[in-house]
């Protein structure tokens, strides 16, 4: 956790230039810098942390896109995309100093192809309009974060967005083909494929998750999937939270592959239930919801085998929706856990991180214990079936020194899932909210490639800067890198075939043509994820990289 950096102060007669240039093909409505018309722009979902942009656009077509980043490269003004700021980490905080790109007017469905289930559509438009307008064709899309009445495409390829059918119908990432998307530069580009596949190296997974940082999104391809025959859910309760987490564990072991496995602790229910009434039982540790689609037949086995596994596990009560309006209901419930946070507390901070299933029971005793060390309650939501834990800490920012405390509590449940073997996050990204973090999971040289990555698309740190990725300088400032006598200590093994590595002042450069990086986290664990070989075309890359006399 992590405040961003100090509010930046609007240099007006750079503003006045920038508004200049960009009213010379926009119009003056879509060119916003006063005041009282830039303040609804200055944060997104994590309402915490806040900045009023110098400018923000509001293009109509990918022409203007072009244009605007065009006149900010030529410029060097940095620029932030945002899409309708429905985001949980900071991502699209604005900066000061730069331009608010907003695509909410990026709004329409361009194609809608039956016969190849796919969908081209805007960025700007929501998750769950695409559903709407493929529903008549038996079709649906199917990342369904919680937002998805409200969130965009566009947002949901930045963050690599899933929801409560990510455990069996994949992250966004899984669900798209093809990207339209814009250089800092102003050109257009398109990642992947309108077939399975594409040549090359898979961009559109390194673009997918990319937080902005590496180019605007303009158009997305989506997969569309046919409509399950039917659907049902069984929702468990429990009376021990350990039994619970063993419950997930041994529902997944059947070989079950559930269409959405969610789990609430009491204090997540209890806040459900009186703003929803969803059904559930508050007077328990914990709830279960597991569902399965197919065919009746298929659904009515897997319901037989989880309820089953569901009761030798410890569940006191076990519950079959009856009916679509009933299964709706208990989803509705789960999916307004955030909002009934806000019913029943001032302020609330949503967290995001990753952990291996079988360490749930573990891990929410542990947040439990730390309710008692920071005077604050939690209301705990997870993506059982994959570990992706939301808890929802509670707190009121009136109160002083409570937002302080808020964000110690969530460093150390972030840091908590990397103590356990998981990640600190699953599907809200980075932003600005998680960046001192990333410096306790990834070692000096793993954040070296993610730079190197970064400058390959934007040479100039234009997109999206101070976003996800931290300097090295700023992971030694926050105490997870060591320094001595000028130089760092790399933690991980490090290998290099045919090229030399050299880091020295505040350029990064690879020279030769193969570039490999092998290795463990900082901290002494294996790496959540496994990063491929980057092989670079013989030749020189350089990178701004901010650290000191550091060669192998």
């Amino acid at each position: 956790m992590t405040a961003p950096a100090e509010q930046i102060a609007v240099d007006l007669e750079r503003q006045r230039e920038v508004v200049s240039a960009l009213r010379t093909f926009l119009p003056e409505s879509a060119v916003l810098f006063a005041q009282e018309d830039v303040k609804p722009y200055e944060c997104d979902g994590l309402t915490a942390y806040r900045q009023v942009p110098m400018v923000v656009a509001l293009p109509e077509t990918e022409e203007q896109v072009c244009r605007i980043l065009k006149e900010c490269h030529a410029r060097k003004v940095p620029v932030v995309a945002r899409g309708a700021g429905t985001g949980l980490s900071g991502g699209a905080l604005p900066l000061g100093n730069g331009v608010l790109l907003s695509l909410a007017k990026f709004m329409r469905i361009v194609q809608m192809d039956v016969r190849s289930r796919t969908a081209r559509v805007q960025p700007g438009v929501r998750n769950l309009a695409i559903s709407d307008a493929a529903s008549p064709l038996g079709l649906y899309y199917a990342p369904d974060p919680s937002s998805q009445i409200a969130c965009s495409i566009g947002g949901n390829v930045a963050e690599n967005s899933g929801g409560i059918h990510c455990l069996k119908y994949g992250l966004t990432v899984h669900n798209i083909l093809k990207l339209r998307v814009a250089t800092i530069e102003g050109d257009i580009v398109e990642i992947g494929a309108d077939a399975l596949d594409a040549p090359g190296y898979d961009l559109l997974a390194l673009m997918t998750g990319s937080e902005g940082m590496l180019g605007v999104v303009t158009e997305v391809t989506v997969r569309l999937l046919p409509k399950p025959e039917y659907a049902q859910v069984v929702m468990a309760s429990f009376d021990d939270l350990a039994k619970a987490g063993e419950a997930v564990a041994s529902v997944i072991a059947t070989g079950i592959v559930p269409a959405g496995f969610e789990m609430m602790d009491q204090a997540a229910t209890r806040a459900v239930e009186g703003f929803v009434q969803a059904g559930y039982r508050t007077d328990v540790a914990a709830v279960l919801l597991c569902e399965s689609d197919g065919t009746r037949e298929e659904v009515a086995d897997d319901i037989r085998r989880i309820q089953e596994v569901m009761e030798k596990s410890g569940a006191v009560q076990t519950q079959v929706s009856r009916d679509e309006p009933e299964r709706l209901r208990f989803w509705a419930g789960r999916k307004a856990a955030f909002p009934a946070a806000g019913a029943i507390s001032p302020d609330y901070y949503c967290m995001d991180g990753t952990i291996p299933k079988k360490r749930l029971g573990e891990v929410l005793r542990r947040i439990t214990a730390m309710e008692e060390k920071y005077g604050l309650r939690c209301a705990n939501v997870f993506h059982a079936g994959d570990g992706n834990l939301h808890p929802l800490i509670l707190y009121d920012a009136n109160e002083p020194g409570a937002f302080a405390r808020t964000e110690a509590f969530g460093a150390e449940i972030l840091e908590l899932c990397l103590e356990v073997g998981g990640t600190i996050t699953g599907e809200h990204g980075v932003g600005v909210e998680k960046i001192n973090q990333m410096c306790a999971q990834f070692s000096s040289a793993e954040l070296a490639v993610f730079h190197a990555v970064k400058w390959a698309f934007d040479q100039e740190g234009l997109l999206n800067p101070g976003k996800a990725v931290p300097t090295l300088r700023r992971c030694v400032e926050y105490g997870r890198m060591h320094v001595h006598a000028g130089q760092e200590k790399f933690r991980s093994r490090f290998k290099v075939q045919g090229s030399r590595f050299k880091v020295q002042g505040s350029r990064f450069k690879v020279q030769g043509s193969r570039f490999k990086v092998q290795g463990s986290s900082n901290i002494g664990r294996p790496m959540n994820t496994k990063f491929p070989t980057l092989n670079f075309e013989p030749g020189t890359l350089n990178t701004e990289h901010r650290t000191r006399n550091i060669e192998h």
